[in-house]
């Protein structure tokens, strides 16, 4: 089957799409997410992004900061329901070289968008190599096999990777997520309006639909008692 993009380009409705390439709650969405755009035709663009200087932006603690309990209930039983509730396939356990760096799989990524290939198929096994199969992100070959499994011929996306042109638009993205305030992955733009984590896709599902009405809502601003 061909590995170019089938959903329509000129589509009324947006995505952008924030994530990181080893995130558990993009992988557990991610079928969700496609299933979504493909019923309104909406466009989806990819922005793979560096994780932790986001989050760390917002004002959220580092993985290794938080405490057991945080970790317990975000990043285990949330997983666990989610991924039953979504019927996603994963390990038990967080992915055993799940700190490695990112820098090759997003180039590989962004590499692929840039040959018109059906990037949403890529994405998701890459997602689902690391949180099903326990696969190392930074480890070419393992990267490899993954575009294989979806039809994809790595070599020309593993020589790109890591070329300073495509780094530097993985950077940008981080930028422009650190600017946007994104506050973690995967965080869905949805023409506009942002949507934090997959738990919202059913909201979003709707704003595509009826778009909700315009921020109201209006906080003091945080400071020192």
């Amino acid at each position: 089957a061909s590995q170019r993009r089938s959903r329509k380009t000129m589509a009324r409705n947006e995505i952008e799409y924030f994530y990181s390439a080893h995130s558990a709650f993009a992988y557990i969405g991610s079928e969700k997410l496609y299933e979504i755009c493909s019923r309104h035709q909406c466009a989806l663009i990819h922005r793979p992004i560096a994780l932790s200087p986001v989050i760390e932006q917002v004002g959220a603690p580092p993985f290794a900061g938080r405490t057991q309990a945080h970790v317990d209930y975000f990043f285990g039983r949330e997983i666990e329901r989610w991924a039953e509730f979504r019927r996603v396939p994963f390990v038990p356990y967080r992915p055993t070289h799940h700190d490695n760096p990112l820098e090759l799989a997003s180039g590989l990524l962004i590499a692929a968008m840039d040959q018109g290939l059906n990037i949403d198929l890529l994405v998701h096994a890459v997602l689902q190599a690391h949180w099903r199969d326990d696969i190392d992100l930074a480890d070419a070959e393992a990267l490899a096999r993954c575009a294989e499994s979806v039809g994809v011929d790595p070599e020309p996306l593993l020589q790109k990777a890591m070329a300073p042109d495509i780094q530097a638009r993985f950077d940008r993205n981080t930028q422009d997520a650190i600017a946007r305030n994104v506050f973690g992955s995967p965080t869905y733009v949805v023409n506009g309006d942002s949507f934090y984590g997959q738990d919202h896709l059913e909201l979003i599902d709707h704003a595509l639909r009826r778009p909700f009405g315009p921020p109201r809502f209006v906080n003091p601003p945080v400071g020192p008692s």
